[in-house]
Order: C-alpha cells, then sequence, then structure tokens
C-alpha cells in the first residue's frame, strides 16, 4: 500500500459523518503519533457503544504473540508485520503491529478501528481489538488461516493452484462485501485500497476484505466525488482517479475488474519480471478483452483447461465492463454480484456434473450434469430476468462499451442470466422483487441504448460479449 502521483442508497449501517474519517469535521492527531492517551481516547469517543473493539495492553499481545516471535510471523505489508497469536482465552487472532517507518500512520491506524467497528458483514474481516500503548500501534482481527488471495495465486510453489469453481467463489464473496461497503454503509464507503492481498480466505476459501487504512466516505447529497490525494496501490488504481484525484464508488469497481483479471489469468497486476509490454496486466489484456475469440488464451494455465468454456466467457464480459476507461460505464456493484453469482452457480454445478459423469453416464441433459444454456424460445425468456451483454466491434475508447443502436444489439448473441425459481443453476439467482432488484440496481429484460438514457445516470452498462 502507498502514495503515488501522475499516475438509489439502500438503508443500513449509519455513520456518523460528524465523527467518521473522511468528513469535514473530523481531524486525526496526525502530529501526535506517540501520543497513546489521546489516540485512545479519540477512538473511545468516535467508537458507538458495543462496537465489539477491545482496548488490548501492549503486554497481553506481547504474550499472545510469544513477544512477536518470527515463528509467528504470518504476512508482512504496507502497514506492518502480522503475526498468529493465541489469547488468553483460547481464542486465535492476528495482530497487525505498525511500522512506524512505513508509509501509513497514526491516521490509517484511526480510520481502520472505526471502519471496522462500524461496518459488519460475512464479507468483511471481524476487527478483535487495538492497542496504543506509547507508540505502538496495533490491530487484532480474527484469524484468517489461508492468507491472502496472492499467497495463492502467485506463490504455488508445488501446491494445488485454486480451481476455477474455487476462484469464482472467492470473486462472489469479495463482490459481496464490497457491495455491503457501496450499498448498505450510509453515507457509502470507497474502500480505495481492493487488490488481491487484502482479500483473506478461511479454511473454505471463504473470502473477506481485510485492511481499511485507506477507505473513505463517499459523496453524499449533490456531491458526484470526494476529491482526496491519491492513495493505493499501482496497477490496480483507476486511471481517472490517479490522474484527477477525484474519488467515486467506480474507482473501486475498476480495482475489481484488475482483481477478476487476476483471479481469470493468474497474473500480478503488475509483474516487472516479465518483458515489456506484459508488465502491466490490464494494458496486456486489453487486445484480448476485444476479441472474444482470444478469450481462451486469456485463461491461467495452470488451469489446464479445467473450466466451463460458457463461464469464462461471462466472467471476462464482466471484467472488461469493470475495466471500462470511461467511469460512468463501468457497472455497479450490485448488478456484478448478480452476474458472477450465476457464473459461480454455472461453474459449480458444471464440475459436479464432470464429476459425477466419470462414475455414471447421465440419462438425459435435464438431469442437470451439465451447465445450463441460455434460453432458446421468446415465451421462456420473458419469464426470466436478464443481463444482456452486446458486443461492439467498432469500440476504440476501451475494450467494451454500450452499443449506440438497436440493430447494434439484435446483431451478435446474448448472455442471458435466469432467474425463476424453478433454475437449475443453483441457490444465487438475481432477486425476483422489485424492492430487491432496485436495492442495488434494475436489471433490465432488453439492452439500454445511449439514446434512451443519458450514461451518467445509466443504472445497467451493457456492454461486449459475442461467442
Amino acid at each position: 500500500m502507498s502514495c503515488f502521483s501522475c499516475i438509489n442508497r439502500r438503508k443500513g449501517v449509519k455513520i456518523d459523518i460528524e465523527k467518521a474519517p473522511g468528513s469535514s469535521n473530523y481531524h486525526s492527531n496526525s502530529s501526535d503519533d506517540s501520543g497513546s492517551g489521546k489516540t485512545k481516547k479519540e477512538l473511545e469517543d468516535k467508537l458507538p457503544k458495543g462496537s465489539g473493539a477491545r482496548s488490548f495492553s501492549f503486554r497481553e499481545l506481547a504474550n499472545a504473540t510469544q513477544n512477536f516471535r518470527d515463528l509467528n510471523l504470518v504476512g508482512e505489508g504496507g502497514f506492518g508485520r502480522v503475526y498468529k497469536g493465541r489469547l488468553d482465552k483460547g481464542e486465535i487472532v492476528a495482530v497487525k503491529q505498525l511500522n512506524q517507518d512505513g508509509m501509513q500512520g497514526n491516521q490509517e491506524f484511526i480510520v481502520e478501528v472505526l471502519m471496522l467497528s462500524l461496518l459488519h458483514h460475512p464479507n468483511l474481516v471481524t476487527l478483535t481489538g487495538y492497542c496504543t500503548a506509547g507508540d505502538q500501534r496495533l490491530l487484532v482481527y480474527e484469524y484468517m488461516p489461508r492468507g491472502s488471495l496472492e499467497h495463492h495465486l502467485f506463490d504455488v510453489d508445488g501446491k494445488e493452484p485454486l480451481s476455477w469453481s474455487t476462484r469464482m467463489k472467492i470473486a462472489v464473496n469479495a463482490a459481496r462485501g464490497l457491495e455491503y461497503l457501496h450499498c448498505k454503509a450510509n453515507p457509502p464507503v470507497i474502500y480505495r485500497d481492493l487488490k488481491s492481498a487484502n482479500i483473506l480466505l478461511d479454511n473454505d476459501f471463504h473470502a473477506k476484505l481485510s485492511d481499511f487504512g485507506l477507505a473513505k466516505l463517499g459523496p453524499v447529497g449533490d456531491n458526484t466525488h470526494v476529491s482526496t490525494r491519491v492513495m493505493g496501490t499501482y496497477g490496480y488504481c483507476a486511471p481517472e482517479y490517479a490522474m484527477s484525484g477525484k474519488l467515486t464508488l467506480k474507482s473501486d469497481i475498476y480495482s475489481f475488474g484488475v482483481v477478476l483479471l487476476e483471479l481469470i489469468t493468474g497474473r500480478k497486476a503488475m509483474d516487472y519480471s516479465r518483458r515489456q509490454g506484459e508488465q502491466n496486466l490490464v494494458v496486456w489484456s486489453r487486445p484480448y478483452l476485444k476479441d472474444p475469440k482470444k478469450f481462451c488464451q486469456m485463461a491461467d494455465p495452470q488451469l489446464q483447461g479445467r473450466y466451463p468454456r460458457r463461464c469464462l466467457n461471462y466472467a471476462i464480459a464482466v471484467t472488461a465492463m469493470c475495466l471500462h476507461e470511461e467511469a460512468h460505464f463501468r457497472p455497479l456493484i450490485g448488478d456484478i454480484v448478480v452476474a458472477l453469482e450465476y457464473v459461480a452457480a454455472q461453474s459449480a454445478e458444471h464440475m459436479s456434473g464432470k464429476a459425477r459423469s466419470e462414475i455414471a453416464l447421465p440419462s438425459s441433459k435435464s438431469d442437470g450434469s451439465e451447465p445450463m444454456t441460455p434460453p432458446s424460445s421468446k415465451s421462456e425468456v420473458n419469464a426470466r430476468s436478464e443481463i444482456i451483454l452486446p458486443y461492439s466491434r467498432s469500440d476504440r475508447s476501451g475494450p467494451m462499451t454500450p452499443p449506440s443502436s438497436k440493430s447494434e444489439v439484435n446483431a451478435p448473441s446474448e448472455i442471458v442470466l435466469p432467474s425463476s425459481k424453478s433454475d437449475r443453476s443453483g441457490p444465487m439467482m438475481p432477486p425476483s422483487s422489485k424492492s430487491k432488484v432496485n436495492a442495488p440496481q434494475q436489471l433490465l429484460s432488453s439492452p439500454i441504448s445511449n439514446s434512451d438514457r443519458d450514461p451518467q445516470k445509466q443504472d445497467l452498462v451493457t456492454t461486449s460479449a459475442s461467442f
């Protein structure tokens, strides 16, 4: 994590704008990094009662980690070192110790404690407590035994690589966490540092977002963005934010697209060991994203072709939407969750069907042993909600843009995401009630052309995919 330059809300969690970080009335004692008394009082004044964040003494955490033994070291990042520890009552935790010479300081520490004390979701890491003894700044989290997604994608070292279905499960979990921040927090929270290193995994590969030191409260009222200094990780940062410092919810969508690209390709967002032109993952991927015939060339070689081709195409289409160079053409996180849930369900069904076919031949295609295909009849289409992703070959502004005419929409193939309750795709389906649909974003049964709606206010982004 580093600083660099040049480069319909739903009711839910209520964040006190007068006290929370990122507001005009919020002031951090960043000049008093060694004043534990002021920092502790500042946190106690801002933390809600019953938040669950406990104040630890330094001795307690030293005992829990056996005096921060290297044997208990489980990770190291921009904030500092992370140690595995055991509290007096036997609870296993992760203890993150601030590196006093690092890029993050007292303000980021306070932001993280406040954010994770106010926000609670199954796909956000749980904050157990903190320590502000002397010049020490420590955070105590639930322990995530499988570490980070980055470790499993890029530090394989003879281990079994992540399967396709596991990757899609992780993508859905991360998207749900981001949806909670964007749609249920009030005002919304901009994560600002979404990357594979900040996605942690438990024993069942259930993913949770972590490290909220750079999080900001999103724009409220008539404001369209939050102006701030450019912070984040190079390779994941949205281009418009890197150039202008104007931060929006769509900045997180771009970063999420980079993570999806890493999951699909097995490549790092920035890899300086590769030759010139291939070091930046997004730059390398642009020609492939524009040509569906090259989609298979993007798949991680470690998968060895063990993935449903249709699901790969869906996932790449969603990724391309997230990476659109024009921020207002990127989809809202609610639509991304719906699309990825469908992909994950189809991937799991395909793999389970493949496993069954190895021991018994399926009697018919209707037994669910094969992934479901889009409906072919008009009556079947009308009974389902759809996300239609038409492909525009004439686009030059980015990888995928909405079509400009009705004829352009009707020309290519379409992706149809079924949502009827009789669907065999699995438990994860698009919402069926109007109140649920309107919460993240309205799903439409027909594509929207640019002439029908102002792109600045466009709810659903239709974009390319032709197979």
